[in-house]
């Protein structure tokens, strides 16, 4: 008897990358050699992509969706791995290239995996996921850079989407001054500022055409936005200033001057969380075990059946979702 189970599956519907949620067989997985019995996935800006077709991520098709995933090892054929592990799996081209987390079953690579923290539930590390990952990233450079809390406000764009809701609350925690930006300042500023930012900027404020250089005001940026908004906040960060730069939810431009680089020493530094090395990865869920503050991240998130997420793909594209979503695959 064959087993089925749910998943949402991206196929070639005339020419386009059509995402639905689909009933499919462990024929249908890759053969690698950790079986992942999944929990949960999430909902990420790239996942609205994927899943809404308003993007070209997926670029394999038929492939399952979801960036992120998080389970319990249910076979493995790698010694590393025993079945009642619990393990998450981001990045590495999953949903792009591979198949992804909107799955019940999933096979991965052994080499992709990352052990939960033993303080964490895995709902916790997709309540967290690729985004809170990310943000852990950034704040690392930032603090590799010697970027500290006194030497004035770090800047974070985007401050309402889940890189930044989570890259303001583990600011505040490490005691930096927190200044978000973002393009629902009347709506959303009670909810920022409960996350621990103590300034609002809208969004208006750096969306803009920029000076090549601005008065110094960020010893830091968490930029999530890409485009006139990087390109002010570049413009505007202090002497010595470290710039991280992980999203494009505004556009990929940028279109700056090397004036901030050569005059005031400012670093803008990349961040990819999607090929980041086993170090990298580790070293930042580490830290985020041991920084979040788990009440304040059940404020962030909420949790959806995989049936919801077709339907919220676009929402989050468009900027209408707060926070995080954590997706219930079984559910």
């Amino acid at each position: 008897m064959v087993d089925y189970f749910n998943a949402i599956l991206a196929e070639d519907i005339d020419g386009k990358a059509v995402a639905s949620l689909r009933q499919i067989t462990l024929a249908d997985l890759p053969d690698e050699d950790v079986m992942v019995d999944v929990s949960f996935s999430t909902l990420n800006y790239k996942d609205g992509l994927a899943v809404s077709g308003m993007g070209r991520i997926c670029r394999t098709l038929p492939l399952i969706c979801g960036i992120d995933l998080a389970g319990v090892v249910a076979e493995s054929r790698d010694s590393r791995y025993q079945p009642g592990d619990q393990v998450l799996v981001n990045g590495y081209g999953m949903s792009e290239t591979v198949n992804g987390g909107y799955t019940q079953r999933q096979r991965i690579k052994p080499e992709w995996i990352v052990r939960v923290p033993e303080s964490m539930s895995l709902e916790e590390t997709m309540a967290v996921g690729t985004a809170g990952y990310t943000s852990m990233l950034c704040i690392q450079a930032l603090q590799d850079a010697g970027v500290e809390p006194n030497h004035g406000p770090v800047l974070v764009t985007g401050a309402v989407g889940g890189v930044g809701s989570i890259a303001i609350s583990l600011l505040a925690k490490l005691g930096y001054e927190v200044h978000a930006s973002t393009g629902r300042v009347e709506t959303e500023g009670e909810f920022l500022r409960k996350l621990g930012a103590s300034v609002l900027i809208p969004r208006q404020n750096l969306s803009r055409d920029c000076k090549p250089l601005e008065r110094e005001t960020w010893a830091g940026v968490i930029d999530t936005v890409g485009d006139k908004t990087l390109a002010t906040a570049v413009a505007q960060t202090k002497y010595g200033g470290t710039v991280a730069a992980c999203g494009l939810a505004g556009g990929a431009e940028l279109h700056s001057s090397v004036m901030p680089f050569i005059l005031r020493g400012v670093t803008l530094r990349g961040i990819d969380s999607v090929m980041a090395n086993q170090a990298k990865r580790q070293r930042a869920w580490d830290a985020l075990a041991d920084i979040l503050d788990r009440d304040l991240l059940k404020t962030i998130y909420e949790v959806v059946p995989m049936t919801c997420v077709p339907e919220l793909a676009p929402k989050i594209v468009n900027g209408e979702v707060r926070g995080r979503v954590v997706v219930d695959v079984n559910a």
